[in-house]
């Protein structure tokens, strides 16, 4: 009897997912962020809080712990220094392979053949398997990368809000809305923005993309400058080789309509998410003993 664990250790959130080995999925689980910005030991606390969650609930009991193959894919892998301190951690698995968030993604949404996805999420990357090379565009982190994500659509929100509130530019109900978070207080917003992270900026995507939608002044040419920078992140993988590409992320729907129309039908659905690319990794690594890659 084998048993494979599929872990996605994102900005948001983390996930995991234990099936069987016919495929039948018999626990899931999650927990709070783990990308390797927060910190090695907070990760590991919230990768094992969402792996645990799915062991309990698929009650197994501790023999069968050391017969899990288990795939974990990070937000934050190449951070250095992540995936050695990710090695020497101690994980109660037969086996364990390593992977960025990105990677499993791209696995899963190509059950593991060649193709190229593009994230939107707390923060947004281009990643392609081709010919078994991977290939990364973007994602250096927030806020000198991560083009048209969610975190960057709520910096240049709240930047704005300000410029509205020093008569700049014009207030729109975008701009009345956001600086209503913070009472209309300048003070409050820089007392905010010096703890803020990615996920705190990334709260205010889905009010910028609502008040675009209504033809907002100031929250429409964000939604479109984000655009053009999925855009072009999608024509860079494309024109290196990629076969096709998925949109993948919270805001990838949403985001999706503000594409060029040309481009929009080059995009595919994806055939699986990260959790199923996570699984077709540990599949792969059976031989591998737990913390190696």
């Amino acid at each position: 009897m084998s048993f494979y664990l599929g872990i996605d250790a994102g900005g948001t959130q983390t996930r995991a997912r234990l099936v069987s080995d016919t495929g039948e999925v018999i626990g899931t689980g999650e927990g709070g962020p783990a990308n390797m910005r927060i910190g090695l030991q907070q990760a590991l606390e919230e990768i094992e809080a969402a792996y645990r969650q799915a062991l309990d609930l698929a009650g197994l009991a501790p023999e069968h712990v050391p017969l899990i193959r288990a795939g974990l894919g990070v937000a934050g892998l190449n951070r250095r220094g992540a995936l050695e301190g990710l090695k020497e951690a101690r994980f109660p698995f037969a086996s364990l392979a390593f992977a960025s968030d990105a990677a499993i993604a791209c696995i899963g949404a190509h059950s593991g053949e060649d193709g190229a996805i593009v994230i939107l999420g707390t923060g947004s990357i281009g990643f392609a398997r081709i010919g078994g090379e991977a290939m990364i565009v973007g994602g250096y982190g927030f806020p000198v990368s991560d083009e048209g994500s969610g975190a960057d659509l709520g910096m240049r929100a709240i930047r704005r809000s300000l410029w509205a509130r020093d008569k700049r530019i014009a207030h729109t109900p975008m701009t009345q809305e956001i600086l209503g978070w913070f009472r209309g207080s300048a003070g409050e917003i820089v007392a905010w923005a010096d703890e803020a992270t990615a996920t705190d900026y990334a709260q205010f995507a889905p009010i910028v993309m609502d008040h675009a939608e209504r033809g907002d002044a100031v929250a429409e040419p964000i939604v479109q400058d984000a655009a053009l920078s999925i855009d072009r992140l999608i024509r860079v993988l494309l024109e290196r080789g990629a076969p096709n590409c998925c949109l993948m992320g919270g805001l990838s729907a949403r985001m999706s309509e503000w594409l060029a129309a040309g481009l929009r039908k080059r995009l595919r659905d994806p055939l699986g998410d990260s959790l199923d690319g996570a699984i077709l990794l540990a599949r792969s690594r059976e031989a591998e003993p737990a913390g190696e890659i």
